[in-house]
């Protein structure tokens, strides 16, 4: 289960060391959003752009050596271009958004988008249906982009609004996988708000709560601070730790397992005391090598006997 910088990371290495079909990713679409009437996906993307390796590894986002004129005429124009959309970027959300308007769903959509690239891992948005997440802030109710690209996190956030329950429905294909899964790892992703709106659409947690199917997190804080993004300030204004403990009460009763890393040690006893299995590793990945090692380990211990 994946969304932002770091799970699509951590979605990179474990495909570089596992059989094609051994792999699926569920990513969250609650990023997603509507510029020029284009169905933005940007968590989907980045996990697509980073399989194919053409992602722009200094922003974790959009494609390298992308260009912006598209973007830098629109700006003349007058139009609004807070998220910056690359000429290439914008390829992608022009041909999603003709074969969405075709009748095809989202599902399908990603599937041929990321072949079209070359991504033969399994990637499976976590609904087709537009579910986006919205956050109410002391500067009012905001799409999650808005509070991530326009306002920069600056917002103190107060409560985090999903739309999920009402609209949604776990794909077929989501079922199948997990029904199939020997485990289900989370990725290092913003908790509240990459993971969070997956196991808010209705059946797809308790599929996963399944008796036998064991479920793994990796905390994206490391040494209390997370490598990128809000969310450590997040966890705070909505009442958690900044630390691996908050983590582990955040994922409380859905988790068995938490991997942790070694500069938070520290932690290791009392996380086993709340009945925790505890992995204590490198966590953090900065260049693809490091993407392939924390795989390796990750898998190597999820493989050996509790």
């Amino acid at each position: 289960m994946a969304g932002g910088t770091g799970g699509a990371k951590l979605a990179c290495g474990l495909a570089q060391i596992l059989p094609r079909d051994c792999l699926t990713v569920i990513a969250n679409t609650g990023d997603d959003f509507f510029r020029m009437k284009l169905r933005i996906c940007p968590d989907i993307d980045s996990l697509i752009y980073r399989l194919a390796g053409i992602q722009n590894r200094k922003t974790g986002w959009g494609i390298a050596d992308d260009t912006f004129s598209c973007l830098e005429q629109l700006e003349r124009l007058g139009a609004e271009t807070w998220f910056r959309l690359g000429d290439k970027d914008l390829a992608m959300h022009l041909v999603r958004q003709q074969l969405l308007s075709g009748g095809q769903n989202l599902t399908d959509v990603t599937t041929q988008l990321g072949h079209s690239l070359g991504v033969h891992t399994r990637l499976l948005p976590m609904c087709d249906e537009y579910s986006p997440t919205y956050l109410e802030t002391d500067c009012g109710r905001l799409h999650m982009q808005e509070y991530f690209v326009r306002e920069s996190c600056r917002p103190t956030v107060r409560k985090i609004l999903f739309n999920t329950r009402d609209n949604a429905v776990v794909p077929l294909a989501v079922m199948e996988a997990l029904g199939k899964a020997d485990g289900v790892i989370i990725g290092p992703s913003n908790p509240f708000i990459s993971i969070a709106p997956i196991l808010q659409v209705p059946g797809l947690r308790e599929q996963i709560e399944e008796p036998g199917i064991p479920v793994t997190a990796i905390s994206p804080i490391v040494a209390g601070r997370a490598l990128k993004g809000p969310t450590a300030r997040m966890m705070s204004q909505l009442g958690y730790a900044p630390t691996v403990l908050g983590v582990a009460d955040f994922y409380a009763n859905l988790i068995q397992r938490i991997v942790i890393d070694s500069r938070d040690a520290e932690y290791e006893k009392e996380l086993r005391a709340r009945g925790l299995e505890v992995v204590v590793m490198e966590t953090v990945m900065r260049s693809e090598p490091a993407e392939r090692r924390v795989a390796s380990k990750l898998v190597e211990s999820l493989c050996k006997p509790s």
